[in-house]
């Protein structure tokens, strides 16, 4: 009897093949980024793997159908994992890697009196624990993303004729071993960033990776965002009331997002005589600070932790101004979801704030500190005829840029 074979079309043959790796897709606006992406490949010339350490979060519904999704690695998964858990899988490498990186961070830290909020630990935990991670698999692609840092895995357990690595985040505002982030970042043929802002802070720190860059924006749909924002009701969680202006500010509840301050920002704007109701929708481990802060204005009824959701933008959608208050950014994908859904915008003057908006145009910035910010704030509610200037420029805007995703195409020629 003879061998029968599989019979591939030339498109087939021809399809280029790619692999992305992140952590996970809980909910995040590098999350939310990364399934913008998957949405605008186009699969019938390419061919995509996705590989996550870990099969969790709120976004693996919406996954294409056409993304080959690898499966889970316990290994993997494990670097993610508290010690009590790896000891469990009996990952006894894994652990000492992770210990290996814990007291050489903490000692890196210390040498260098570098402030709490760093990037070292991060970094060193992928390092000394990627040696004892398998290769993710035996395929060898065309482009290799590596679309969250640490870097290392991409680098060291994908075989690729192209790499390319995502900043998303501004570097100005971190601590890091140089050393080490110089030598991951060297290993990859692209870097990509999400910003000029970005881009400008990163070369800072690596003028000489600056030949490397390539500016490739977050990819978002307004059609997407606008068809979500009408998925459900969510009038039982922010009523309509007369005469009381909703805010929203959507994000992880976290230091850069600066959630902590709001019920300040609110309590002069209440003392102020703004009728005022804040909403805050996300999570992390800053929730019982927020919390903390928010009975320590008194502003329990003014200020409501909304917490998690899996879509965030009825609750949006239902507000009447939409606020962004991080100490800083790389460039914060709810800031144009807002535009998208013809919200007034306003955020803080954070490092990369003249990249997310037009002063005055589609957006304001107000000052950082509490007191400047609400006097921002108050002014625009005042400004009827500047809310809707700001309203009737997003609806006259095309915030859609899904064609982005042909300078990730590029790269692989």
């Amino acid at each position: 009897m003879g061998h029968s074979f599989p019979t591939f079309t030339f498109q087939e043959k021809m399809k280029k093949k790619v692999i992305i790796v992140s952590h996970g897709l809980r909910i995040g606006g590098v999350e939310r980024s990364l399934i913008g992406i998957l949405r605008c490949f186009d699969y019938n010339s390419y061919d995509v793997d996705l590989f996550l350490f870990i099969h969790d979060g709120e976004f693996m519904s919406m996954i294409p159908k056409e993304v080959n999704l690898l499966p889970e690695n316990g290994k993997y998964a494990s670097v993610l994992m508290s010690l009590g858990e790896i000891i469990k899988k009996t990952y006894f490498d894994i652990l000492g890697g992770k210990i290996i990186a814990t007291f050489l961070s903490d000692w890196y830290c210390r040498k260098n009196k570098l402030k709490q909020k760093n990037m070292v630990y991060s970094t060193y935990l992928q390092k000394y624990t990627s040696t004892f991670l398998p290769e993710i698999n035996n395929k060898e692609y065309d482009l290799a993303i590596s679309f969250l840092t640490p870097h290392y895995i991409v680098a060291d357990k994908v075989k690729s004729r192209k790499r390319v690595a995502w900043i998303h985040t501004d570097y100005s505002f971190f601590d890091f071993d140089k050393k080490v982030e110089s030598k991951m970042w060297h290993k990859y043929d692209f870097i990509a960033s999400i910003s000029e802002s970005c881009t400008k802070s990163f070369i800072t720190q690596f003028p000489e990776l600056k030949e490397k860059i390539v500016l490739i924006e977050n990819i978002l749909s307004p059609s997407f965002v606008r068809e979500q924002a009408k998925a459900i009701d969510v009038e039982s969680e922010i009523p309509k009331e007369k005469d009381i202006i909703n805010i929203c500010s959507i994000g992880r509840f976290s230091h850069p997002k600066n959630f902590d301050n709001v019920p300040f920002i609110c309590k002069y704007l209440i003392d102020w005589g703004m009728n005022v109701r804040w909403y805050l929708i996300g999570y992390g481990r800053d929730e019982a600070l927020i919390c903390s802060k928010i009975a320590e204005a008194g502003m329990q009824n003014r200020v409501v932790v909304l917490g998690k959701k899996e879509n965030p933008y009825p609750y949006l959608n239902a507000c009447d101004i939409y606020m962004q208050p991080s100490r800083y950014e790389g460039k914060a994908v709810t800031v144009r979801e807002a535009q998208m859904l013809c919200k007034p915008v306003i955020i803080t003057d954070f490092a990369t704030s003249a990249s997310q908006l037009q002063d005055g145009i589609d957006g304001i910035i107000v000052p950082m500190n509490n007191e400047d910010c609400a006097k921002g704030i108050q002014a625009l509610i005042k400004n009827k005829s500047l809310q809707q200037k700001l309203t009737a420029n997003c609806q006259n805007s095309n915030f859609g840029n899904e064609k982005e995703v042909e300078k990730i195409y590029k790269l692989i020629m």
